[in-house]
């Protein structure tokens, strides 16, 4: 008999902890993340009890009459405990579905972790997706490399890289945060008319939380700010969250230098390097390909993140 149990503040150390030992879970899914803007979202997560042992949790939220993986996160399913089984997992998606059900809501929305960021399997999820007519209505793209078998980059990448490099750049950590940031927020207003996710206010404060998972790496000359990438950093990947280059960095090649830099170098015995999503409704394919190009250039290759919707 699994017992569902709606989040509360009260339950906050309970539901760290249990995200530090998880065998999926990573540093977005610390309470401390998921509430720096919690102002947008109705929360509604979830954490199920077998006999009194917490086995499993839901970060989630509403949206109308559906009970949504969190809409704040950009991957999420249920986080499981390390001993969680396949027939355990079935029992968690009938509580849930049940739970659902009991309080009027009349479907699920589900994003799942993709494996990369799994300490161990932990696809159990997929299989009660499969087996409760979860049913497949979004797949994205994330740009990956293997550390331990990289694909080469492109002839044209690796003269790229070359060229860049003779530039001279300086590339490491930086604390440039709010620099960053209002260069990012210029980029994409400038190509497409649109904001970061994050402001420069709420990185900074993400950072002051999270030092070992945020990181801001930058190329530089003479102390001025060229380009930068801001790594979110958890046990096996170094995703980049966000990467934006002035224009003179675009024509000397920074971003090259430092992506560089980051996968032979910085991040080179981290299991994988993720250059996230290029997936964009306002194309015809659903991909921007000239991103995903620049993205398989340096050697990435595609991992997909599924994403669910469930009839109750």
């Amino acid at each position: 008999m699994i017992e569902v149990v709606k989040y509360t503040l009260a339950y906050k150390a309970v539901w760290d902890a249990f995200v530090a030992g998880a065998k999926n879970a990573t540093f977005l899914f610390c309470r401390d993340y998921m509430e720096y803007h919690a102002d947008r979202f109705v929360d509604h997560s979830l954490l199920f009890y077998s006999k009194n042992e917490l086995i499993a949790m839901l970060p989630a939220c509403e949206q109308g009459a559906a009970i949504s993986s969190h809409s704040g996160l950009t991957y999420g399913g249920v986080i499981s405990c390390p001993s969680m089984k396949t027939e355990r997992m079935l029992q968690v998606f009938q509580a849930m579905i049940a739970y659902c059900q009991q309080h009027g809501f009349t479907s699920i929305r589900y994003k799942t972790v993709p494996h990369i960021y799994h300490q161990v399997p932990a696809e159990e999820d997929l299989y009660a997706l499969f087996k409760s007519g979860g049913r497949l209505y979004r797949r994205d793209v994330l740009s990956v490399i293997e550390q331990a078998n990289p694909v080469k980059y492109s002839k044209t990448r690796r003269w790229e890289v070359k060229k860049a490099h003779e530039q001279g750049w300086s590339l490491g950590r930086s604390q440039k945060f709010e620099a960053f940031m209002q260069l990012e927020a210029q980029l994409l207003k400038e190509k497409y008319d649109t904001s970061p996710v994050h402001t420069w206010q709420e990185m900074l404060y993400l950072v002051k939380l999270f030092p070992d998972n945020i990181k801001l790496y930058t190329a530089e000359k003479s102390g001025e700010l060229s380009a930068g990438v801001i790594i979110y950093e958890t046990a096996k990947v170094a995703h980049c969250q966000y990467i934006a280059s002035t224009e003179e960095g675009r024509r000397q090649g920074a971003i090259p230098a430092l992506l560089n830099y980051l996968i032979t170098h910085a991040y080179a015995s981290k299991k994988f390097f993720d250059f996230g999503t290029s997936s964009d409704t306002l194309y015809e394919s659903g991909l921007n390909g000239t991103l995903l190009a620049n993205k398989e250039s340096y050697g990435a290759r595609a991992v997909v993140h599924d994403f669910y919707t469930l009839d109750i």
